[in-house]
Formats: C-alpha cells, sequence, structure tokens
C-alpha cells in the first residue's frame, strides 16, 4: 500500500474548502482559481495531482538517497553546536595553554574550539588555514603520508634517493609531486567549505580522525627525517643500509 501511487482529481478550490470564512483577497483568488478549473473543464484538460505514499521528507531534505545517502549514514556523525562546547568547557587539552597561552574567544591564535571548528566557527579562508585552523595538519599530514611511501616504495624501485626522485636527471617526481598536492588539497577543502565538516566527523571502522591525525603526525616526522638523513648521507637510504637497492 505504501509503494502504491495514487491518482486523485483536484476538486474545485471553493469545495475544498467548504466553509471557511475568508477575506476580500481569498474571495478574490477562489474566483480566480474557480475560472482556471472551469476554463481547463471546456478546454478537456484534468488537473491531477501525484503523490506517493510512504516517502519520507525528512530523508529527502537531510540525507541524500543513493549511494551517497548510505555513505553518509555509515560514515557521518553530525557535530552540533551544543557538543563542541561542552567538549570545550570539559576537555582538559582544549583549556590548556598554547606557547603560553591559552585560547580565547576573538584572538588570532590559539583560538577556542568552537571558533576554529568549520561545524560552529569562521570558514573563510584565513580562518581554515590559520595555524590552528582545519586545513594545515590535515593536508600536511597527508601529503606526508602519501609522499613517505611513495618515496619508499621508488627508492626500493629504482634505487633513487628521495631528492633524486625530483630533481635528478630526467625525473619526473616534481610533477608528479605537483599533481598529488593539488589534488589532496582540493579533496580535503571540499568537505570543509561545502559539507562544513571537520575530520572529525567522518569514521569508518578504524579509520578514525585520531587514527588519520597521529598517522600523519608520524608521516611528518619520518618524511622529512629520510629527507634530511639522505641528503647526509648523499645517497638513498634503503641502498646504504641494506648494499642494494632491492633490500626486500
Amino acid at each position: 500500500m505504501a509503494a502504491t501511487m495514487m491518482r486523485m482529481q483536484v476538486a474545485s478550490p471553493s469545495q475544498a474548502l467548504g466553509a471557511v470564512a475568508l477575506d476580500a483577497h481569498g474571495s478574490r483568488f477562489l474566483k480566480a482559481a474557480n475560472s482556471r478549473v472551469q476554463l481547463g473543464a471546456r478546454l478537456g484538460l484534468r488537473r491531477s495531482v501525484r503523490c506517493q505514499a510512504g516517502e519520507d521528507p525528512k530523508r529527502t531534505t537531510e540525507t541524500p538517497a543513493g549511494l551517497a545517502g548510505a555513505f553518509d549514514r555509515a560514515t557521518k556523525k553530525t557535530i552540533t553546536r551544543e557538543e563542541v562546547l561542552e567538549n570545550q568547557a570539559t576537555n582538559e587539552s582544549e583549556q590548556r595553554s598554547v606557547f603560553g597561552a591559552k585560547p580565547t574567544p576573538g584572538a588570532l591564535y590559539p583560538r577556542p574550539e568552537v571558533e576554529r571548528r568549520p561545524e560552529t566557527g569562521d570558514r573563510s579562508p584565513w580562518s581554515v588555514f590559520a595555524f590552528d585552523g582545519a586545513a594545515p595538519e590535515t593536508i600536511n599530514g597527508r601529503l606526508a603520508m602519501v609522499g613517505f611511501v611513495w618515496a619508499m616504495v621508488v627508492e626500493k624501485l629504482t634505487g633513487l634517493s628521495s631528492i633524486d626522485q625530483v630533481f635528478g636527471p630526467n625525473a619526473t617526481g616534481i610533477v608528479w609531486f605537483v599533481a598529488s598536492v593539488q589534488i589532496l588539497t582540493y579533496a580535503s577543502l571540499v568537505p570543509i567549505f561545502n559539507a562544513k565538516e571537520s575530520t572529525d566527523a567522518r569514521s569508518f571502522g578504524p579509520f578514525t580522525a585520531k587514527a588519520e591525525r597521529w598517522n600523519g603526525r608520524a608521516a611528518m616526522i619520518g618524511f622529512f627525517s629520510l629527507i634530511v638523513t639522505e641528503l647526509f648521507l648523499q645517497g638513498p637510504i634503503l641502498k646504504l643500509f641494506f648494499n642494494s637497492p632491492v633490500p626486500f
């Protein structure tokens, strides 16, 4: 019954409203509507309305249908202002001093959680890309994870250090590096500006914002250490330590 389609013949507006009292504007509206209905009847036209029983208007307005809606329901958590304020008041890390300064409302840095979050704060570029904004650590961590794995795999296959992969003769690493920066930066900014959500709003099994944050920090330290070590050793770290471009 819920999936059936119902077709209803629309009665004249005066009959549908019955004995409801109308003012002068309502009377003029009914006269015009009656005229249109009568004209359509003379021309042999039928005015009909289609409605589907069982449709949930809340689902169609708040959650997209189809694959996108199913993905949102499985991975997305809506973060409200009340939850942010509660965490800001009870989380010790949100009240701790940062470089000798405590987060204060309206400051350039550090800012309270409610001001720096995309869900509740300012989403202007200078706010999102601020030192404590949503973009810098997220983008840098993702680039570092991709860059570290990519550098080690290419070094294993070619025997070239991470520096030679980018700046060596006939090296194409700089092209891939620029392309990766553009793609990952754009992909990281779309949820922030369009969906007004931070990484904390998404989780899927072991893939959580906390795991990504710590993996990204470890990758940033590891990638920086890899470059510095190879500059100091003047060669690829795998070849020097294992005496082979393919150590495993």
